[in-house]
């Protein structure tokens, strides 16, 4: 049955314009949806996967070989003079029987130099590509051969060698497995694991909200595996169902533990590499009552175990003697909100479980610590739990990239939150603080030191510019060799009409001073009224209002005439202190999404602000803000688009939302007031809800609890669902651009663009 409905004539011609538009040629100086999602005009430059060799003297990078570019060379590279020779040419990654060679996804040096491991054939496990094929190439005798090779294809995880070289040590099938690297002898070393029971690496959860995915560490002689081991048989499984591949439906089980419910048993032993015993180490408290996120090798002999309570309010450093068996607590770390082990960042991927550095000779380790009015990176002693506050002005250190020999290098803005710069301190404590980034590059600017800290791969961006990457010393920020300089996408967007772009601050009503980045269409006439997309998150894991340069499709958007606004409320990793971050404990739905609004009253007081024409937008936690704000402030809000949302805190998981809210049987009634489903009576402008029906992030269920309510309360609204997309919505053939075509439409007919 097909529904008819009457469309203004209005909106009918405002998509003729539109359509009018997509089909301008690509040297018009407009933006359409196909140029930015359908044609590769606007490809970024790849930036290369390097490995430092020689404490960064030198590097190993792939490029294409010279006559056969689909062919990856491995060179070496010196990193100061730039001079090449060949490391692994192509012809030699080709296996036996075969006639291309393997296709390098990642690679790793052995310790001695003389092996590489090779990662390819690779698929996804949740987010990334986690799981695959590995390859040993040896460079004395050219010798190449695959690990694991009676397991079926692209089913090994985390090959890593042993620092002699001898072995490699892999995750098959949720059970440790070591090789002889030599002779190729497999030996199972745990048997217990089946997707319930679970070794060397993690459940989705573990996998989600502390970035841990490889499971297993080598300790420095090669002789112990230190291991994860979790009991995964009590945690609920949430069924997502698959409609179109098949005229019967098919279920996809999810092991997925929601607010509420206790986390997988976690414990972590000590693995013989002879024998194949394993010593549990007697971590104190139930199983299944903490967590334990990170543990690393400090010495051959010694184990740094980092653990946190369910509430995540206190963390324990604890060492563990593998010879002795001493199992001492080192160093906590309480608080009466909750004490983070990754801090959110945009210098923090997110994607890989980063160990603590350690610094003088293995006596010590830096970590960032919040337990003052500012996030500040410490200096603890290993031995006596001493700590040293590196960073003691009044400013946040967002993230701590090297310490090496005398220095630590990390990122801050003292001066304004939007913008990251590189800054050295010393290790001693003493001595000032001293800015490594010249002044030339304001904006954001990101850094992957070399192990010798001489040199980096140092990114920036800013509103203004798109991102350039280049090899750079350190000591003088010079650059050696430009690496992506973007300069035909930069070209490109030159010759477009490009709106303008400005970074500002408004004082809410409640004395909140709100960081907010606006674009301005083209030709911007300040005596016209011009209406708002709001671009929002909100939640502890982003900040939208960046000194970095924007999607296209919100130029797109300014071209045709809207006004573009990203404001970050309290609660966001803004480096403004941590009442700022913390103050959302117990609250998230609340204080950000008044924040937000309040902002935007603020807003609306601007003379060529048009406040019938304001609409918002947002994806994940943005989804939920959106929702959050068409419900509870309706008289600012007319049009809302909310993607993926989380419309019931109580339907997420219990890492992320326990951290934030606390847990649900101390705290119902916080649970209630910031979920939007409770509050979907007071929509009353347009809504448009999207989601992936194969989200295994934030479940599809979400969406249908908050259009049951919104049917329950009698109020319209659209939505759209895209078949078996996770929580990305990219995969399958031309996703994003129809997601982007829907997001376009539904705007310009509920909110149309233009001054006025």
């Amino acid at each position: 049955m097909k529904m008819i409905r009457c469309i203004p004539l209005q909106v009918i011609l405002a998509g003729m314009s539109l359509f009018l538009k997509a089909q301008a040629p690509a040297d018009s100086g407009l933006l359409t949806i196909d140029r930015i999602y359908h044609s590769s005009e606007f490809r970024s430059e790849y930036v290369p996967d390097i490995q430092w060799i020689d404490g960064g003297e030198a590097y190993i990078v792939s490029e294409p070989a010279e006559n056969k570019p689909s062919w990856q060379n491995l060179v070496k590279v010196e990193t100061k003079t730039q001079a090449k020779s060949m490391y692994i040419p192509a012809e030699k990654l080709i296996p036996p029987g075969d006639s291309t060679p393997l296709s390098v996804e990642e690679f790793t040096l052995s310790r001695d130099g003389s092996k590489v491991l090779i990662f390819t054939n690779t698929s996804r496990v949740w987010r990334i590509n986690t799981r695959g094929d590995y390859w040993i190439y040896e460079l004395a005798s050219g010798h190449l051969n695959r690990l694991g090779s009676t397991f079926p294809p692209s089913s090994l995880m985390f090959a890593k060698f042993s620092d002699d070289t001898r072995f490699v040590a892999y995750v098959h099938d949720f059970n440790l497995y070591i090789e002889n690297a030599k002779d190729g002898i497999v030996r199972q070393m745990t048997s217990d694991g089946t997707g319930k029971i679970i070794n060397g690496t993690f459940d989705w959860v573990y996998e989600e909200e502390f970035s841990c995915r490889d499971g297993f560490r080598w300790s420095p002689t090669g002789k112990h595996i230190a291991y994860w081991h979790l009991d995964a048989s009590s945690t609920g499984t949430f069924y997502m169902i698959n409609n179109t591949d098949s005229i019967y439906s098919r279920i996809i089980p999810l092991q997925y533990p929601k607010v509420g419910q206790p986390p997988s048993a976690c414990r972590v032993g000590v693995l013989n590499a002879n024998d194949g015993k394993t010593d549990w180490i007697p971590v104190p408290g139930n199983e299944t009552e903490y967590y334990i996120p990170r543990m690393q090798w400090i010495s051959d002999n010694t184990l740094l175990i980092q653990q946190i309570n369910r509430r995540q309010n206190d963390l324990k450093f604890y060492t563990y003697n593998v010879t002795t068996r001493e199992l001492k607590q080192l160093y906590e770390e309480r608080d009466n909100n909750w004490v983070d082990i990754d801090y959110p960042d945009i210098t923090f991927s997110g994607i890989e479980m980063e160990d603590l550095i350690v610094v003088n000779d293995g006596q010590e380790v830096l970590r960032l610590s919040e337990t003052g009015d500012w996030r500040h990176l410490i200096r603890i002693n290993l031995v006596s739990g001493k700590v040293t506050d590196l960073t003691p002005g009044n400013y946040d250190v967002a993230y701590c990239y090297l310490a090496n020999g005398k220095y630590a290098w990390f990122s801050a803005s003292p001066m304004n939150s939007m913008q990251r710069y590189l800054y050295r301190v010393s290790l001693s404590g003493k001595g000032d603080t001293v800015r490594i980034t010249p002044p030339a590059y304001a904006g954001i600017n990101l850094y992957e030191m070399s192990p010798d800290g001489k040199y980096a791969i140092h990114t920036h961006t800013s509103l203004q510019s798109p991102s350039t990457t280049g090899l750079i010393s350190v000591q003088d920020h010079q650059t050696i060799k430009v690496l992506a300089a973007n300069t035909e996408y930069k070209q490109k967007i030159n010759r477009l009409n490009k709106p303008a772009y400005s970074l500002f601050t408004v004082m809410t009503v409640d004395g909140i001073a709100v960081d907010g980045i606006m674009i301005q269409p083209p030709g911007f006439n300040p005596a016209k009224k011009y209406p708002v997309l709001f671009n929002v998150y909100g939640e502890p894991w982003g900040q939208e209002a960046t000194d970095s340069w924007r999607r296209l499709w919100d130029m797109m958007l300014a071209q045709q005439g809207y006004i573009i606004i990203a404001m970050d409320n309290r609660g966001t990793p803004c480096l403004k202190g941590t009442d700022w971050r913390k103050c959302l404990y117990g609250k998230i739905g609340t204080i950000n999404s008044r924040d937000q609004a309040m902002a935007a009253r603020e807003v609306m007081k601007w003379s060529f602000i048009d406040s019938t024409r304001l609409a918002v937008w947002g994806w994940s936690g943005g989804g939920s803000m959106t929702l959050n704000l068409m419900f509870r402030y309706p008289g600012i809000y007319g049009t809302g688009m909310a993607v993926a949302a989380v419309s019931d805190l109580l339907t997420y998981d219990n890492i992320y939302t326990e951290r934030y809210m606390g847990l649900p049987s101390e705290n119902q009634e916080a649970y209630k007031e910031g979920s939007p489903v409770n509050f979907a009576k007071g929509l009353q402008g347009n809504l448009l809800i999207v989601h992936g029906t194969g989200d295994d992030n934030v479940h599809y269920q979400n969406t249908e609890l908050v259009i049951n309510e919104l049917i329950r309360q009698n109020k319209t609204f659209t939505m759209m669902a895209y078949p078996n997309r996770s929580h990305s919505i990219y995969e399958g053939e031309n996703t994003r651009r129809h997601l982007y075509t829907l997001l376009t439409n539904y705007l310009m007919e509920h909110c149309p663009p233009g001054g006025r």
